[in-house]
C-alpha cells in the first residue's frame, strides 16, 4: 500500500507547555513520539500533529487488559487511514500487568464500571507512569526529543496533573543524562474543542469502550457513556457500532 499525500499543513502549531510549565515552540523538523491509544484524543492528536507538519512515531503499549485486543485493531485502522510520509511505522511495545493488578476489571472484565459511574471509577493505578516509562526510554535511545499525550484539561487524576509531569521529567531526565521533552498538545483545550479539531476525521475506527462485546462498543460503560455525549458536544452523529443491548449485561 503506497502513501498518500500528508495532511496540508491547515493551521499553525499551538503553544506547548512541556513538563516544567515552560511553553514552548512546537518545530515540525523533528520527530515527536505519541502515545497512541486508539481512543478519540490520542487520535485526533494524531491528526493534528500530521495536520501542522509534523513528523510522528507513533507507541502503543500492550498491558494485557481486558479491551486491548479491540483497541489495538482501532489503532492500526485508524493508522492506514491517516497514512503519510510523516507518519512512522507503530511501535508496539509490551507491558503486561497481571502480576501487578491482579483481578482487577480491567484484566478479569468482571464489575466494569458502568455509565452512572463516576469517573474515578475508571482510574487504574500508575497508568500514565506505566505507559510513559518504555516509550519514553525509546526516544532517548533514538533520538526523539518529544514525547506527546493526548491528555485534556478536564483530566481528573493525580497522574496527569502539572506536577506529576515535571517530577516524572526530572526523573527521567537524572535516569537517563538526556532530555525527553513530555508535551501535552492539549492539556488547555475542553473536550469540546478537541472534538472539534477531529471533524473531519475517521472517528469510527477509534475505540473507546472498556467492556467489548463482540468486537463492538458495548455502548453501556463509563467510556462509552463518555464517548456518546462527546459527539453531542459538536452536535453530530455518533459513528460508533454499537453491541446490541441483549449483549451488554456485564459478566
Amino acid at each position: 500500500m503506497g502513501y498518500r499525500p500528508c495532511f496540508g499543513l491547515v493551521s499553525p502549531p499551538m503553544p506547548w507547555r512541556n513538563a516544567s510549565g515552560r511553553m514552548i515552540s512546537p518545530s515540525p523538523d523533528s520527530t515527536i513520539g505519541l502515545l497512541l491509544s486508539g481512543g478519540l484524543d490520542s487520535s485526533i492528536l494524531l491528526a493534528h500533529l500530521l495536520q501542522t507538519g509534523h513528523r510522528v512515531q507513533p507507541f502503543y503499549v500492550r498491558c494485557a487488559l481486558a479491551w486491548e485486543r479491540e483497541e489495538f485493531r482501532a489503532v492500526e485502522q485508524f493508522l492506514r487511514a491517516s497514512r503519510c510520509e510523516r507518519l512512522a511505522e507503530l511501535v508496539v511495545l509490551d507491558l503486561p500487568l497481571d502480576d501487578l493488578y491482579g483481578d482487577h476489571w480491567s484484566l478479569s472484565g468482571l464489575s466494569v464500571p458502568d455509565a452512572a459511574s463516576p469517573d474515578e471509577a475508571v482510574y487504574l493505578p500508575g497508568r500514565n507512569a506505566l505507559l510513559l516509562i518504555k516509550p519514553a526510554l525509546w526516544c532517548h535511545l533514538h533520538g526523539i526529543d518529544r514525547l506527546a499525550l493526548g491528555l485534556l484539561r478536564s483530566n481528573p487524576f493525580g497522574d496527569a496533573t502539572s506536577d506529576f509531569f515535571a517530577e516524572f521529567q526530572a526523573a527521567l531526565t537524572c535516569a537517563t543524562g538526556g532530555q525527553v521533552t513530555l508535551v501535552r498538545p492539549f492539556e488547555e483545550l475542553t473536550k469540546q474543542e478537541v472534538m472539534q479539531l477531529g471533524l473531519g476525521q475517521p472517528l469510527e475506527l477509534t475505540f473507546s469502550c472498556i467492556a467489548p462485546r463482540d468486537g463492538r462498543h458495548c455502548g453501556c460503560c463509563n467510556k462509552c457513556a463518555e464517548r456518546k455525549a462527546a459527539f453531542a458536544l459538536i452536535s453530530t452523529k455518533d459513528p460508533t457500532d454499537y453491541a446490541p443491548r441483549e449483549m451488554t449485561k456485564n459478566k
